[in-house]
């Protein structure tokens, strides 16, 4: 899944961006409402994280601006404000969830998590292709009896092709999806990270496998 954070204090910022991916998530992070605006108007990001204080643009009126265009985000507002009217102002404007500063840690993730599942376009935890099944609660690849771990960046890759099997999913995809615009790592991580999927695949005697098409990108396709 990935997230989409815009709040104005740096240090809560990069503490946030830090939870976040430590939870699998793959997050882009911004300090203020014209590049949370210019981000999320790319309809990239499976959820936004919004303060309602912002240099430039507040929160509130990002959302606005979103939802005028038809983008449907779900979206938090995060706050220090506690009013009634603020609340009503922000849930008016389109927000799914609403959780005021200082909040707890576990209550943040499980708040992202409900905001997730209460999507139009529902993506259930279980996800199947050819009997090969991927899990988003645990992480885990299995097929019949057999299981298989994924790291964060692992599952985030396998989660794009088992979206999209027997399609071909541009390398640039995967760099934006995964690492984010402005991620300065090197191409070849994909092969790395989709190397080891492969072993993982191999070992449990899966009947799938990741191609390569060479000017194109990867496909995950039954064997033949």
């Amino acid at each position: 899944m990935r997230l989409l954070i815009a709040e104005d204090d740096t240090r809560l910022l990069k503490s946030l961006k830090h939870i976040f991916e430590l939870n699998q998530y793959s997050v882009d992070a911004v300090s203020n409402g014209m590049d949370a605006l210019a981000y999320a108007e790319s309809e990239e990001y499976d959820g936004l994280v919004l303060d309602i204080m912002m240099p430039g643009l507040d929160g509130v009126e990002v959302l606005k601006r979103l939802r005028e265009k038809g983008i449907s985000t779900p979206a938090l507002f995060l706050t220090a404000k506690t009013e009634i009217y603020q609340r009503v102002e922000g849930l008016d404007a389109g927000a799914d969830d609403y959780l005021p500063k200082p909040f707890s840690i576990p209550e943040l993730l499980a708040r992202v998590r409900a905001m997730l599942r209460r999507r139009d376009s529902y993506v259930p935890d279980l996800c199947t292709f050819r009997g090969l099944t991927l899990n988003r609660s645990t992480y885990e690849l299995q097929f019949k009896n057999e299981k298989a771990a994924l790291s964060g960046r692992e599952f985030q890759i396998m989660e794009m092709l088992m979206e999209r099997p027997n399609f071909i999913i541009p390398v640039d995809d995967f760099m934006s999806h995964v690492w984010g615009w402005e991620s300065d790592v090197d191409v070849s991580v994909i092969w790395v990270h989709i190397s080891n999927i492969r072993k993982k695949l191999v070992s449990m005697k899966a009947g799938v496998e990741i191609r390569f098409i060479r000017g194109a990108g990867y496909k995950l396709e039954e064997i033949q």
